[in-house]
């Protein structure tokens, strides 16, 4: 197995750490979570347009056209893909033993589940294709989005554990929403296998970042300032990019980037 495809793994497992989290009553402080969500925001754009970018517009026989082209489609597919889907939000993050229950509360875990689950499929296919461009960026995506799968699986377990008053129940969906991700991975990895062209990979990482920067602008950021409305989330987004961009100049240091 390929370490690509074992960072996209691992990634997408991180739901299963939030999901627990959400049945056993150790849901993290409303502060940690934001912070946590903008430190993955920061990651994830330094990366996108610092790197990422800028490599594929580097690719041999990629056109400037083509590669900004293309990352305007990920950013246009992703408002596009997120305005059909159901979001999650803190008030999803149903304490087990709130009673009654709402009547819709299990129909809205399941559409919450799927919303996540369709969220998530693309960020196997970035993390996998950024790895397997660059084994540093990969590592870098893969943490960054294995943080904030932490929080979405609590958004998933927290309702599903009210609804149903089970622990597998709850378990289980949210680990469904990280296994889309898994899928994405692995679907990229089967179908990029054959496409081993320099222009098309820089194609797609472009599109990638695209997806990355819509996903870390649209999602992430607005949803640690509605989690935690008293702090600023630019604080984790700005530790994020200091985390990320000393681990990259460090690594250039060393010879490994």
């Amino acid at each position: 197995m390929s370490v690509p495809l074992i960072l996209t793994l691992l990634a997408g497992a991180a739901t299963f750490i939030g999901a627990v989290l959400g049945v056993i009553g150790q849901k993290p402080s409303n502060r940690v979570l934001a912070f946590s969500l903008g430190f993955a925001a920061g990651i994830m754009l330094l990366i996108s347009l610092m790197e990422m970018l800028p490599a594929a517009l580097d690719a041999e026989g990629m056109s400037p056209v083509l590669g900004y082209g293309m990352f305007v489609v990920g950013l246009l597919g992703y408002f596009a893909l997120d305005r059909m889907l159901p979001h999650a939000h803190p008030q999803d993050l149903v304490p087990a033993d709130v009673k009654p229950l709402p009547p819709n509360l299990r129909r809205t875990a399941i559409l919450l589940t799927l919303g996540i689950s369709l969220h998530n499929f693309p960020e196997g296919i970035a993390t996998f294709v950024t790895a397997s461009s660059n084994l540093e960026l990969g590592f870098g995506i893969a943490f960054a989005v294995a943080l904030h799968n932490i929080p979405e699986g609590l958004a998933v377990s927290g309702p599903i554990y009210a609804a149903t008053g089970s622990k597998r129940k709850a378990v289980f969906w949210a680990g469904i929403s990280g296994m889309a991700e898994i899928l994405g991975g692995v679907l990229a990895w089967l179908i990029l296998g054959s496409l081993v062209s320099p222009v098309v990979m820089a194609a797609i990482m472009a599109a990638v970042a695209g997806i990355m920067v819509a996903l870390s602008v649209d999602e992430l950021m607005p949803l640690a300032k509605e989690i935690d409305p008293n702090n600023n989330p630019s604080y984790g987004v700005l530790c994020g990019m200091s985390v990320m961009g000393l681990s990259l100049v460090l690594l250039q240091s060393i010879g490994l980037g």
